[in-house]
């Protein structure tokens, strides 16, 4: 029984490490098409780009949001995803290792 539930717990925090991973993925991924659109590279009118564009800012803005208010402004650079980045990895490996006990 004992070894039944450290293998539930061992995939649970396995679960919440890659939860993490995944979220740190769509941050940069987020950054990526903000300098790509910067660029002036985007497909006009596309409805796939769209739901891409409008799926990773529903996601990744509210998170970012927080640090952008706490973060003071340094002329044009954003530092509030390196900042966003370093809390979602921190955070998900003191969880995953809180759970493997």
């Amino acid at each position: 029984m004992t070894l039944v539930l450290a293998s539930v717990r061992g995939d649970i925090a396995n679960y919440v490490d890659v939860l993490a991973w995944v979220y740190t993925v769509t941050i940069i991924a987020y950054i990526l098409t903000q300098w790509i659109f910067a660029a002036g590279l985007r497909i006009p009118y596309s409805r796939v780009s769209n739901a891409i564009l409008t799926f990773l800012h529903d996601v990744v803005v509210p998170f970012l949001r927080i640090f952008r208010r706490i973060l003071p402004s340094f002329g044009g650079l954003d530092f509030s995803p390196i900042v966003a980045i370093i809390v979602v990895r921190v955070a998900g490996s003191l969880i995953a290792r809180a759970i493997r006990g």
